[in-house]
């Protein structure tokens, strides 16, 4: 059983060689950012297993690896960069890694939520070009944080809103309970809260999930916080409610299109926060990352062993 890493960065790198062992299947660390579909074949070769950071892997290349059984994703994201029921079809298995960056990205939207509330961007950006522009902000200690999604990011958001004060209140596709958290139905999670934040993982259902219908019943002046996927949300609808004032801020980690394009209209908007797809990227999620895939790997290298968690 051999694997190869297809986008090992420096600091990904380095944490295969500290936390792998010595009776580890081997593992090629491929030490680039971008990997292009068709030089994928040629890269994998008679690899067993892929790990991939973030690379697109279209099926119709996988096809061409005719070793290639496994796929460990570092993330949970994987349907924006392949498809895991088409692959499953040609004997390739996707494993993804639940958890790792909880904390991490439940902090990165609390962080957006402060600085979304208190307009530090809109002041950054004046200060910057030479101005001293004052803006008022809100408080956030008694106000209604709703939470669109309730895995484990969702819970921490739920920890860390509670912890100054605010009422937390939930939707999440499946029950869920936790002790101060009010779970409602969907819309009246949009028209109740001040801040709504979410933690959906995207899927045919939940694309989309945030439409124009839906982000019209937002309270007039609530904060939209998105940590989870650029598509669960209509982005037309959203810039010309955040035009109209409708919606008084968006804070943003993740877009529809990824880097966001030059020209687009959320660039211009000084009602929003923006952030580069970075809410799960600390060094103690990237570790955790790390030993995750590599106890994956380890468990499909063990012969008649117990399947590998995904």
């Amino acid at each position: 059983m051999r694997g190869i890493f297809i986008d090992a960065d420096a600091a990904m790198a380095e944490l295969v060689e500290r936390l792998r062992r010595p009776d580890d299947p081997p593992i090629t660390l491929h030490r680039a950012e971008r990997v292009a579909p068709e030089a994928l074949p040629a890269l994998i070769g008679d690899h067993d297993f892929v790990i991939d950071d973030h690379n697109a892997l279209p099926t119709e290349s996988l096809a061409h690896c005719p070793r290639l059984r496994h796929v460990i994703f570092l993330g949970t994201g994987a349907r924006s960069y392949m498809d895991p029921e088409a692959l499953a079809a040609r004997g390739i298995t996707v494993h993804t890694i639940k958890g790792y960056g909880d904390t991490a990205v439940a902090e990165h939207a609390f962080a957006l939520m402060w600085a979304a509330a208190r307009n530090l961007c809109f002041m950054d950006r004046a200060i910057r070009a030479g101005e001293w522009r004052r803006a008022e902000g809100r408080q956030l200690t008694g106000k209604t944080l709703g939470l669109v999604g309730f895995g484990g990011i969702g819970r921490e958001m739920a920890r860390l809103g509670l912890g100054i004060g605010m009422r937390v209140i939930a939707w999440n596709r499946t029950p869920r309970q936790m002790a101060g958290v009010t779970f409602l139905p969907l819309d009246q999670v949009l028209a109740e809260s001040d801040v709504v934040s979410l933690h959906l993982l995207l899927n045919d259902e939940t694309r989309g999930i945030l439409d124009a219908a839906r982000l019209s019943r937002l309270k007039p002046g609530a904060i939209l916080v998105n940590t989870a996927r650029g598509a669960l949300i209509d982005e037309a609808a959203l810039v010309a409610l955040l035009r109209e004032r409708r919606i008084g801020h968006a804070a943003l980690d993740v877009f529809a299109e990824e880097p966001l394009p030059a020209g687009h209209p959320l660039r211009h908007l000084d009602n929003v926060t923006l952030s580069a797809h970075s809410g799960f990227l600390t060094p103690e999620a990237n570790e955790t990352l790390i030993a995750r895939a590599l106890e994956i790997a380890r468990g499909l290298a063990v012969i008649g062993g117990p399947e590998a968690p995904s």
